[in-house]
C-alpha cells in the first residue's frame, strides 16, 4: 500500500497534488481526478492521463495560484492543449511549461475577451526558424477558437511558439527573446553598413536569420568551426567590405552574449554577406 500515490490536496476536478513513494510531491492531471477526492485518498495509476514533478518551490507556488483564478472547465482545455503539444513534438516537455504556457494562454484569452491586442515583432523570424513550433501553435490557436470561442491575432502564434519552443529545449522565454533582439540588430548593422533593406519574406532574409541563429548556438554550445587561414586571407582580400562587417557583428554578439564568439563565424559570415550583396 506504501507503493501507491495519496491525495495531498485537490486543486479543481481535473487536478491534484499527491503524494508519490519516489518523487515526494507530484501534480496529477487527469478527467475527474480530483472529484470527491479528500486528504489521504488512494489515487489509482490509471486515473492520471498526465504525472509531472514542480522541483521548483517557486513554480509549484504559481501553478497552485494559477489553479485559485483559472476557470476548471479551461483548465482542462489549457491540459489537453500541452498534450496535444507533446504528442505533436513527438517528446517530453519541460514541466515548466505547465506555468509558463498555462498562465500565459489564461491572460492571453482575457486580452482578447478584452479587445486588447498587440503585435508581435518577431513573428517572421519565429516562423522561420521554429518552423515545427509554429505550427503546433497554429493547432493551438485552432483549438482554442473551437473549444473557448476566442480568436487570437495572428502575432499571439508566435508567442505560443516561444513557449512550445521553450518546452522543448529548457531554454527560458527571457533567454529566446534576447537571442530575437541580438539577430534583430545584427539585421540592423547589416542593412545600415551594406546600405540595403531586407525584404522579410525574402528567401535570402530567412537564410541570413537561420545563419546569424545557428552562430549563436554555436556560441553558446562552444562549439568551434574550425581554422581556415587561406580562406580567412583569400576572403579579406576579395571581399573587404563584408570581410570588416563580419568582423562588426562578431564583436557586437560577443558584447550581448558576454561569451567569445569563434574567429571562424567570421569567415562564415562573410560569404553570407557576400551572397546578399549579390542579391
Amino acid at each position: 500500500m506504501e507503493e501507491q500515490m495519496k491525495v495531498k490536496k485537490a486543486l479543481n476536478n481535473n487536478v491534484i497534488i499527491a503524494t508519490h513513494p519516489l518523487y515526494q510531491e507530484v501534480i496529477l492531471i487527469g478527467k475527474g481526478i480530483g472529484f470527491a477526492k479528500k486528504n489521504g485518498d488512494i489515487v489509482p495509476q490509471d486515473q492520471a492521463e498526465k504525472t509531472f514533478l514542480l522541483k521548483s518551490e517557486q513554480e509549484q507556488t504559481q501553478y497552485k495560484q494559477l489553479m485559485a483564478y483559472i476557470d476548471p472547465q479551461l483548465m482542462e482545455i489549457l491540459n489537453d492543449i500541452i498534450v496535444l503539444i507533446e504528442t505533436r513534438m513527438g517528446q517530453t516537455l519541460h514541466e515548466h511549461i505547465h506555468v509558463a504556457l498555462t498562465d500565459h494562454l489564461s491572460f492571453a484569452i482575457n486580452r482578447a475577451n478584452q479587445n486588447v491586442q498587440f503585435s508581435n515583432p518577431f513573428l517572421f523570424e519565429i516562423e522561420s526558424l521554429y518552423p515545427k513550433e509554429f505550427q503546433v501553435a497554429h493547432e493551438v490557436v485552432s483549438m482554442i477558437k473551437d473549444k473557448v470561442g476566442v480568436s487570437f491575432p495572428a502575432g499571439e502564434i508566435g508567442f505560443i511558439a516561444l513557449h512550445i519552443h521553450s518546452a522543448v529545449t529548457d531554454k527560458t522565454i527571457h533567454d529566446i527573446n534576447r537571442h530575437h533582439q541580438l539577430i534583430a540588430k545584427l539585421v540592423e548593422i547589416i542593412e545600415e553598413n551594406l546600405k540595403v533593406k531586407l525584404e522579410r519574406n525574402n528567401i535570402n532574409y530567412n537564410r541570413l536569420i537561420q545563419h546569424l541563429h545557428r552562430a549563436i548556438e554555436r556560441v553558446y554550445q562552444g562549439e568551434q568551426l574550425g581554422q581556415q587561414t587561406n580562406l580567412a586571407n583569400m576572403l579579406k582580400v576579395t571581399y573587404p567590405l563584408c570581410y570588416n562587417l563580419a568582423w562588426k557583428l562578431v564583436k557586437v554578439m560577443q558584447q550581448q552574449l558576454h561569451i567569445h564568439v569563434d574567429e571562424s563565424e567570421v569567415l562564415y559570415l562573410t560569404i553570407h554577406l557576400q551572397r546578399l550583396m549579390q542579391s
